[in-house]
């Protein structure tokens, strides 16, 4: 697979992404929730951290989290580009270029996201705002894809957890994070295609 071709791949996942998350910001406010399937919802959230709305503790928590997605990103692109080189095969280049798309549109919403959008609590963002909501390097990531596959309370007789509500699939993601994870999926499933061995 070519470097131009690897290119727009990356380039589709980014256009999605950012369309996708622009378009939440600037039409819904934080926490609102459209039901589109029952088990699929569109639930704007904002994502201070890393996965899972883990965060580093301290003022410079969030630069210091950003710096080290930008070396990441780096990183990453190295890996791409060797591939290529190599003429690695085509599953491998394919994964690859879809973690750097998601990992580059995660980053952009924090380094940008905060001098040009303002607040979205209580009320819809506006883009290139007067009065943005945070500073370079410290945006949050717009998350909006919800499956809650499963959202009852579980029956009495299941031990530890009978009797609670459970929610199967809790977590809420974006485009970005969606290109991730199936790159690393691809990488799994398909290891032996990805990294084959070379003989003697």
């Amino acid at each position: 697979m070519s470097l131009k071709k690897a290119s727009l791949l990356i380039l589709l996942v980014l256009i999605i992404d950012q369309v996708s998350k622009i378009y939440i910001k600037t039409n819904f406010m934080l926490g609102e929730e459209v039901d589109v399937l029952g088990w699929f919802r569109i639930l704007f959230v904002e994502n201070d951290g890393m996965a899972w709305g883990a965060k580093i503790p301290g003022s410079y928590g969030k630069i210091l989290l950003t710096s080290f997605r930008i070396v990441a990103i780096g990183l990453i692109s190295y890996w791409l580009w060797d591939s290529i080189k190599k003429k690695s095969p085509k599953i491998l280049i394919i994964s690859v270029s879809l973690i750097l798309a998601g990992a580059i549109g995660n980053i952009i919403d924090s380094v940008f996201y905060g001098v040009i959008f303002d607040s979205s609590l209580g009320n819809i963002a506006t883009l290139f705002a007067e009065e943005p909501y945070g500073e370079l390097l410290k945006g949050k990531v717009v998350d909006m894809l919800y499956f809650p596959l499963y959202n009852d309370v579980l029956p009495e007789w299941i031990p530890i957890w009978g009797g609670e509500r459970f929610v199967f699939f809790e977590p809420v993601f974006n485009v970005a994070d969606t290109a991730i994870s199936t790159g690393f999926g691809l990488l799994v499933v398909f290891n032996k295609k990805a990294f084959p061995k070379k003989e003697d």
